[in-house]
């Protein structure tokens, strides 16, 4: 597997984390399972990072500043990250801090340019 490949697995593992998340909590599903709202977006999501022509220069679909998604998905998908975001360092921290050193390096770079 190649490095945009990883890249792209671990963006997709990321969000389907926060959306399963997301969706216990807040739609009380079962642990593990989504609702067929949250079903879609966790398709459409992964649809979009395995489609998205900017993988190789950027960390996470959440520090883009192209935004691929639709308006309405869009705004699906920053409820369920300001939902998640914060939580994550509870339910898989090592996830969480890895995706906060990646976005801090991804915004230092960008005001490098």
């Amino acid at each position: 597997m190649d490095k945009i490949q990883q890249k792209r697995e671990a963006e997709k593992k990321l969000v389907t984390e926060m959306i399963m998340l997301y969706c216990h909590d807040c739609h009380h599903t079962e642990i593990g399972k989504l609702c067929p709202e949250c079903e879609e977006l966790a398709a459409y999501a992964q649809q979009r990072s395995d489609h998205c022509p900017f993988m190789e220069n950027k960390t996470f679909c959440s520090n883009c500043t192209v935004h691929c998604y639709t308006p309405q998905m869009w705004e699906k998908i920053r409820t369920v990250m300001r939902y998640s975001g914060p939580r994550m360092i509870f339910h898989h921290p090592c996830m969480a801090v890895k995706h906060l050193i990646c976005s801090k390096t991804e915004k230092k770079r960008m005001e490098k340019q």
